[in-house]
């Protein structure tokens, strides 16, 4: 019988053809032109802040490069002053903790810088790249690990699922203020 070939993903369709894209002599795969949008598997996007010690401390490059040089790629920033209403809600489930009213203070202590970073898996990987939430655990080459000193002053927020990230990017961004943008590099970011 014909041979068949085996079931590809649409991350695996779309890299084929953007592979076979320009090469004489070879025909692109049957399927949907994949141009304009990534596919779904490299649309997960995560919330990630850069808190006030940090802009403070001009780290914000630091945190920026490590997301660009893992692949990341960013769609959406703003600094910002973050006022008590938008805190309340980011951090809802802390409201009750004897803490809360010092996050409050420190978390309006200055202006911070809002992110939103796209990729696959983007929300467990920024979470292994942030550290631990205490810095006396965070390993070295983490965000946290390398630049956090105490566990007040950790530096960065990050979602800690694509349910919450969901909805803190919600808290923090307008739909329009995200951008959609093709990245030339995915092809050697992701490979076939």
């Amino acid at each position: 019988g014909p041979t068949r070939r085996p079931a590809m993903g649409s991350l695996g369709r779309c890299l084929a053809r953007s592979l076979l894209r320009g090469q004489p002599g070879l025909s692109r795969p049957p399927g949907p032109r994949c141009y304009g949008s990534a596919p779904p598997e490299l649309q997960e996007k995560t919330l990630v802040l850069v808190k006030p010690d940090a802009v403070q401390r001009r780290l914000v490059g630091n945190v920026i490069q490590r997301f660009e040089r893992r692949g990341f790629k960013l769609v959406a920033m703003k600094l910002l002053q973050a006022d008590q209403g938008l805190l309340d809600k980011h951090y809802q489930q802390l409201r009750q903790k004897p803490f809360y009213p010092a996050l409050l203070a420190y978390m309006t202590s200055g202006p911070l810088v809002a992110m939103v970073w796209e990729g696959y898996n983007v929300v467990r990987s920024t979470r292994a790249m942030v550290g631990d939430t205490d810095s006396a655990a965070a390993a070295a080459g983490t965000i946290r690990g390398d630049f956090s000193m105490h566990v007040s002053r950790n530096v960065v927020h990050a979602s800690d699922s694509v349910e919450t990230a969901r909805r803190e990017i919600g808290f923090w961004f307008q739909r329009d203020e995200l951008v959609a943008w093709e990245s030339g590099d995915r092809d050697y970011t992701y490979g076939p």
